[in-house]
């Protein structure tokens, strides 16, 4: 237990300490900016474990962590979010503020006004652009967030002290945060983010089901190991991710079933190699552009 005083968070409860809540309480352990960490889950092993490896000072129930936390952190798939909120509700404090790490926002932030009523100004939708495709508490890393990038999406009616507080503690863990409205924010990780891993997905079992499997993935190498490195991330996270941003990964499937065509023609086209190396050039400058904007 941090002994620094009066850090950002006096008490946070993670809901959910896996990679990514273990990741923010550890985050915060490292600067001192947090006091005692309790740890809500649905198994008992894995909240053993994150008390084994310091990320939590003890465990608790959804019902505790609304009467004692200061900040609670719900990091589980989205598909949980209605009942965690439901289950908050009865026991939370004016003074608590609660905030998530799901991958879409415009249903969160409806839930969140549904199930809170007149209290979810205390609630700020939020979304860290950090991960892995490693599970458990294991997983969790100090440095997970050090330079990336965090959303947030707040209400109007969100006080702006509120706002600010929360913003210094994602600071505190190194974070860049930057506000969105929930609708842009949903259709812009639609596009870089959700639809990628549903092409990885269905690549990755178009090679499985492929009767040479064996022989195709005993000759893959590295470009294998990249493209399909997020295909083997939660499938009940990402079924929920799908479920919940449904119309703006179907935009996209479909904006991109139309490039793929234009580049399959390219391709079918013999008599013509220059209209293929051309969209081969201008996807290698775009994606040399973009990562010299963002270094790893």
């Amino acid at each position: 237990m941090s002994s620094v005083p009066d850090p950002l968070v006096p008490v946070l409860a993670v809901v959910g300490t896996g990679l990514i809540g273990g990741s923010f309480a550890a985050a915060l352990r490292r600067v001192g900016q947090v006091g005692r960490v309790l740890g809500v889950g649905r198994q008992a092993a894995s909240l053993q474990r994150a008390r084994e490896l310091g990320l939590i000072d003890e465990a608790a129930d959804l019902a505790q962590a609304a009467a004692q936390a200061d900040l609670i952190f719900i990091a589980t798939p989205v598909g949980a979010m209605a009942g965690i909120l439901r289950a908050l509700a009865p026991a939370l404090r004016p003074g608590t503020m609660v905030t998530d790490a799901g991958s879409t926002k415009s249903d969160v932030a409806r839930l969140a006004r549904d199930v809170l009523g007149d209290r979810h100004a205390q609630f700020i939708p939020g979304h860290p652009i950090a991960g892995s495709e490693m599970t458990g508490p294991e997983a969790a890393d100090p440095l997970l967030y050090h330079g990336r990038k965090v959303v947030l999406t707040p209400f109007d009616e969100t006080p702006g002290a509120v706002q600010h507080r929360l913003i210094r503690i994602w600071e505190a863990c190194g974070a860049r945060v930057q506000l969105m409205d929930p609708a842009a924010h949903d259709r812009a990780l639609g596009c870089v983010s959700h639809l990628p891993h549903f092409l990885a997905a269905a690549y990755m079992a178009q090679v499985v089901r492929a009767e040479d499997a064996d022989t195709r993935l005993g000759l893959a190498g590295t470009g294998f190991r990249d493209f399909t490195r997020i295909a083997a991330g939660s499938p009940e996270v990402w079924r929920d991710i799908f479920d919940s941003n449904r119309p703006a990964v179907l935009q996209e499937l479909d904006d991109f079933l139309r490039v793929l065509r234009d580049w399959r023609a390219a391709l079918a086209d013999e008599s013509d190699p220059h209209t293929l190396e051309s969209l081969l050039e201008q996807a290698a400058l775009a994606r040399r552009f973009w990562g010299g904007r963002n270094p790893p």
